[in-house]
């Protein structure tokens, strides 16, 4: 409060105060003047009387003036009429009445309906009626008529826009009115006032007839009266905007009151320069709203007629001649010799000062201070400033942004920039947000008694702080805009953005824990020795993330926030449903180990960020991604940080060296592709279960084909296509080129030319096109159209000659892709495998299982999908990577859940059952009631791949025992391919350009899981870049082995061993006999009769005659007895 009165103190002293009767907007309500903001903060459509009143004229009066208003409670304080001196006016007889009337001839609507009514009897300029006098519309104020009051006067104020042309005046209830009649003498500013209303907005009893009568109850009185006397001329309603008191929700009356005044309309241009120093968000609402507002700025009343609030420090005598103003506790203590420290009215208004002219005493003015003074001294309030906190205020000052609803442009605003300029000609604040309002879903304001808005506790418990945080920072609120709050709303961003994104952090932690379980690797995160990753698609969302970084750190510093989020939004789709959802396989591991671990790196290195990035915008789901994310953090990184909490750490730099637009743009264009694809097979109702042929894809760029052929794995896989091809040459298909106008460009330039421009547009040729493609130009009915001017476009024509009929074709007006929608039977059957695959997969879910959940599946079919599910069996198996068994179900077994289901015409009976078992196989002998299955062998191995045959190396055998060396790796695979060239070379791309080394493979075990690519001076082909493979599961068919009862010889310690069944894949298959001798090579048994059997108990054992086909063992569990 001490600093409230030091500013007005400040003002008081530059001569920015003063006292004096002013039309004010007045709430009756609350029994005190308003300032022009507050009064503009609450229009409302009311329906108010509308009369037309005759004055006639004291010269002739026959003839009257006829003036027009909708606040009839304000005819008795009439003392004048004005015209407009430059528009035309006319006498005119009523031929209803036959009376006489003067009005503007702009106007003569208001009054007749048609020409026939009236009769114009003379024209003359309104200036002519200066000054002539007339009959007052009541006698309460009739004595002023010595005194230049009930004449005409003139101003350019009247318009032609309403009214009849002619504005009664009552000096004291219009600002114009007691302009107009100031300057003419009608009223002087220290004369007795003609305002017989109160505070309360009743009639004084100087109005006799309408004494204590509220001012618009007493409307209808005033009609009645009116027209009893021969006055009214027209009676009727009227529709308007009408300002409220925001507080109360009364109708406003404007008022002259006495009031304690700053000369705002002396720094109107200072204000203008202060604003344009400063940067708001969005622009416009500085330039036009704000800025249109400073330059029709008036003297602000800062006076309020109540108890409550900041006491005015003006201490004056009862003549008013003698004012002083307090600036300070200490100066009060100094004029009145008495020490307070608190300032609110009950301690200050019974202190006197002592007048220097010998007036006596002079005591406080009754008045308080408008709280909009006091909002707009906030910043110096809030420091008391200047009598504590002097430096830090200075050093801060101006604030670097602030943010409020744009209803305050009007209020705080306004109110800041006023006094900072009248205090030190500077603005309070550097940067603004202007934040549009939120109403309700109907588009009408919240309101507590209409109950037109969910309860927000409802709604945070419901959907989470965060969510309804992101709706509104995501909505045109930021934009200065109005919201309809819609509760949906903010249930979509749970459902669209958190929940995904959580999934995808959910997934990360996920198979961290299975690497650091399974590989006993563990996970710790440090961006400085972090390996960068050749995976296209790693670089591409790591360089895309840091790009959204730097854009995000632009725009945040230009504190535009709505054009972060729906990039920030976009980032979610583009990391859940591209990257995690296309790399799943490598990031559960069946890529290798290494490869996993360079791409949970990856996934770490991006949520990491893009968390610190939103945390701004999702303070608390960030923060708890954070608390579990940060143990698998280097400590080495974050030395000298406090890492309690997310929202301690900075928001990260870009990292340049990551950022590669040429990735970016490659897998936007193999995006384009693949969405392309999708609308085609949605369109023919091809589920991408089913494989189709291929894909043409078709564009005039060589760097845009190239950029689709290097992702063609991707494309394939997400589409399900087995071949992709790119071309330019559009011609071999059917394809044209055709044009389209923008209509919005071109109509404006061309105005009348526009028709006939179209029509040429549309006839122009493939030829023409690929020319104005290179050329950026072209004329086209004289007229030059450049490349925004036109929409090039491809057409395809199925009817076309050349073109196959068997191609559905889309485009999105920049790439064209045509796919083959006719699949072969072989394809039709791979679609139903892949439905099998589903129906499991979603059995799976509705059970609650997890991956890692041991379980066997087995199923009971009819028709055309027995030989599907049995020629695609192997296919099935890689997917669901659990065993898949024909049933019955064995007797016994703990069945998890079971459904029956069709696939086309047949039926298909699933039951998934608990552990790895089997019923009895066609190939495995009836005595065999159940087998121990894991999909996964028990040693760690690797694939290989030389000229596409592919096969597999054991790393380990038996596991932990005789761990591969590089050079033993390479004499394998030689052994493998019997090659003959003693260099073989191992690469760990199909591009054979990372070969390994002793250098770069220090340990073999990195290289688990992982496919390798074996190159010899023999080597027929190299397989394309794009042809890479990851496999799920090794390449070979194996059976584990596990040694009972007696302990291994040869240097082996360890009781489990993977054998392959075949080696290369479909070659040198074992038979029962030589599984067995290799069993006893593993294990150092060589000398030793050995038998395999199919349980621990030693009751089916595996023979000759009881397997006929070692093939039908994959993946199940061998015990072997010496």
């Amino acid at each position: 409060m001490e600093t409230i009165w030091w500013v007005f103190k400040q003002l008081f002293d530059k001569g920015l105060v003063y006292r004096g009767f002013k039309v004010m907007p007045f709430s009756t309500g609350c029994n005190t003047p308003l300032s022009n903001f507050e009064s503009g903060q609450n229009y409302k459509e009311v329906v108010d009387p509308a009369v037309i009143v005759n004055f006639p004229l004291d010269d002739d009066p026959t003839v009257s003036m006829i003036a027009w208003t909708t606040t009839p409670w304000t005819l008795p304080s009439n003392l004048a009429l004005c015209v407009n001196p430059e528009h035309n006016y006319v006498k005119v007889t009523d031929k209803t009445s036959g009376h006489t009337y003067i009005m503007m001839e702009a106007r003569l609507e208001a009054l007749f309906k048609t020409e026939e009514e009236y009769a114009v009897l003379d024209r003359f300029k309104g200036s002519v009626l200066e000054g002539k006098g007339y009959k007052p519309l009541f006698p309460y104020f009739e004595q002023r008529k010595a005194y230049g009051a009930f004449h005409i006067l003139l101003d350019g104020y009247v318009t032609e826009e309403s009214g009849t042309g002619v504005v009664h005046q009552a000096p004291y209830f219009g600002e114009d009115d007691y302009r107009v009649c100031l300057s003419y003498g009608v009223i002087s500013k220290d004369g007795d006032m003609v305002c017989p209303v109160d505070s309360s907005g009743r009639f004084t009893d100087e109005v006799t007839d309408f004494k204590g009568q509220y001012v618009k109850d007493a409307d209808k009185a005033i009609t009645k009266m009116l027209k009893q006397n021969g006055r009214l001329v027209h009676q009727s309603t009227t529709k308007h905007s009408y300002p409220f008191c925001w507080r109360s929700e009364t109708p406003l009356i404007y008022k002259a009151v006495p009031s304690w005044f700053i000369r705002v309309e002396d720094l109107v241009q200072k204000l203008l320069d202060n604003n344009q120093s400063t940067y708001w968000v969005p622009e416009f609402v500085k330039d036009k709203r704000f800025g249109n507002w400073l330059r029709d700025a008036h003297d602000w009343a800062v006076s309020r007629n109540r108890y409550w609030g900041t006491p005015i420090p003006l201490w004056a005598s009862d003549d008013g001649q003698e004012v002083v103003c307090v600036g300070s506790i200490e100066e009060l203590k100094q004029l009145t010799g008495v020490d307070i420290k608190d300032l609110h009215r009950e301690s200050v208004d019974n202190l006197t000062i002592p007048s220097k002219r010998g007036n006596g005493v002079l005591k406080r003015v009754p008045e308080v201070f408008d709280c909009w003074f006091e909002s707009g001294s906030m910043p110096y309030a809030q420091a008391h400033y200047p009598f504590e906190n002097k430096k830090e205020f200075e050093d801060t000052f101006p604030a670097d942004f602030i943010a409020e609803g744009i209803d305050q442009t009007r209020g705080w605003f306004y109110t800041l920039l006023v006094l900072s300029t009248a205090l030190f000609d500077k603005p309070p604040f550097k940067n603004l947000i202007v934040n549009g309002l939120v109403l309700a879903s109907d588009g009408q304001k919240m309101s507590k008694r209409k109950k037109n808005y969910p309860d927000p506790m409802e709604v945070v418990h419901k959907y989470g702080a965060d969510a309804l945080r992101l709706y509104l920072i995501n909505s045109p609120v930021v934009r200065a805009e109005s919201l309809r709050f819609q509760e949906s709303g903010v249930r979509d961003i749970l459902k669209d953005v958190f929940l995904p994104w959580f999934n995808a952090y959910r997934f990360l932690m996920q198979n961290v824990e299975r690497l650091e379980r399974e590989e006993g690797m563990k996970f710790v995160y440090n961006e400085n020795k972090a390996e960068v990753s050749e995976n296209y698609m790693d670089r591409w969302i790591l360089s895309f993330t840091q790009s959204l970084i730097k854009y995000v750190r632009n725009e945040m510093a230009a504190y535009r926030l709505y054009t972060v989020v729906p990039r920030l939004v976009r980032f979610v789709d583009q990391l859940t449903n591209w990257y995690v959802r296309m790399n799943r396989k490598r990031l559960k591991g069946d890529g290798g180990t290494r490869d996993c671990h360079r791409a949970l790196e990856t996934l770490f290195a991006v949520i990491f960020s893009m968390i610190k990035v939103m945390a701004p915008f999702i303070p608390f789901l960030t923060e708890q991604m954070y608390q579990n994310l940060k143990h698998l953090i280097d400590p080495e990184t974050t030395q000298g940080l406090d890492t309690d909490s997310l929202h301690y750490l900075m928001l990260p730099q870009p990292r340049e060296s990551l950022i590669h637009q040429k990735i970016e743009s490659a897998v936007q264009q193999m995006q384009t592709v693949v969405e392309l694809g999708r609308v085609v097979r949605d369109r023919r109702t091809l589920p991408v279960k089913y494989p189709l042929k291929e894909i043409v894809v078709i564009h005039e760029s060589e760097v845009c084909l190239d950029h689709v052929r290097s992702l063609e794995t991707y494309i394939l896989e997400e589409l399900n296509v087995r071949k992709l091809t790119t071309t330019s040459n559009k011609e071999k298909y059917g394809v044209q080129l055709r044009a389209e106008p923008e209509h919005k460009t071109l109509g404006a330039r061309l105005k009348g030319a526009f028709k006939s421009v179209i029509r040429a547009i549309q006839e122009l040729t493939d030829t023409q096109l690929q020319q104005f493609a290179k050329d950026g130009e072209i004329e086209v009915e004289g007229h030059k159209l450049e490349t925004g001017d036109l929409r090039v476009m491809y057409t395809f024509d199925v009817k076309d000659e050349g073109t196959p009929s068997h191609y559905e074709a889309h485009s999105d007006n920049d790439i064209l892709i045509l796919l083959d929608v006719t699949p072969d039977q072989s394809m039709l059957d791979e679609g139903i495998a892949r439905e099998v695959i589903n129906r499991v997969q979603k059995l799976r879910k509705k059970a609650k299982l997890v991956p890692a959940d041991d379980i066997t599946v087995f199923y009971r079919v009819t028709g055309n999908l027995t030989k599907i599910v049995q020629d695609f069996q192997e296919f099935i198996f890689t997917a669901i990577k659990q065993p898949l068994q024909p049933g019955p179900v064995p007797p016994g077994t703990k069945v998890v859940i079971q459904e029956k289901t069709q696939v086309k015409s047949d039926s298909l009976d699933l039951t998934i059952v608990s552990g790895h078992v089997t019923s009895v196989l066609a190939s495995v002998p009836s005595a065999v009631p159940s087998m121990t299955w894991d999909s996964k062998p028990w040693c760690r191995y690797v694939n290989v791949e030389l000229d596409g045959v592919g096969s597999t190396v054991m790393l380990e055998n038996p596991r932990g025992d005789f761990v591969l060396s590089l050079s033993e790796l390479q004499k394998q695979v030689q052994s493998i391919y019997k090659s003959s060239d003693n260099n073989v070379s191992l690469y760990r791309t199909s591009t054979c350009k990372e070969i390994l080394t002793n250098k770069s493979v220090k340990d073999t075990l990195t290289l688990s899981g992982c496919t390798l690519y074996a190159k010899s001076k023999s080597t027929r082909t190299m397989p394309a870049p794009s042809s890479a493979k990851i496999w799920s599961a090794p390449t070979c068919r194996f059976v584990n082995v596990e040694l009972c009862r007696t302990s291994p010889h040869g240097g082996a310690k360890g009781r489990q061993a993977t054998v392959l069944l075949e080696n290369p894949h479909g070659k040198s298959v074992m038979d029962v006999e030589e599984l067995k001798h290799q069993v006893k090579i593993v294990f150092g048994l060589q000398n030793r009769k050995l038998k395999l059997y199919c349980s621990q108990s030693r009751q089916e054992e595996v023979t000759s005659q009881s397997v006929a086909d070692v093939l039908s063992l994959h993946s199940c569990v061998l015990y072997a007895f010496v």
